[in-house]
């Protein structure tokens, strides 16, 4: 399974990459939820999980900047 592209989620509007975050977020609780009880068995997608979050916020990020100016 391949890091997720962030040409994925640039034409996503913002309520869209509001809900997705939220969601990565939730999901990244759970797998580290999972990793402290060991029952995690693909550890890689806490990996997977870290890097989608951080196309999103930076996402969100550029997206305030412009919004600003």
């Amino acid at each position: 399974m391949a890091l997720p592209k962030i040409e994925e989620f640039r034409d996503l509007s913002d309520e869209e990459l509001s809900e997705q975050i939220l969601t990565i977020k939730k999901e990244l609780f759970e797998l580290r939820m999972q990793k402290a009880t060991r029952q995690l068995e693909k550890s890689h997608l806490v990996r997977h999980a870290k890097h989608k979050m951080a196309q999103l916020m930076m996402l969100e990020g550029e997206r305030a900047l412009k919004s600003e100016k």
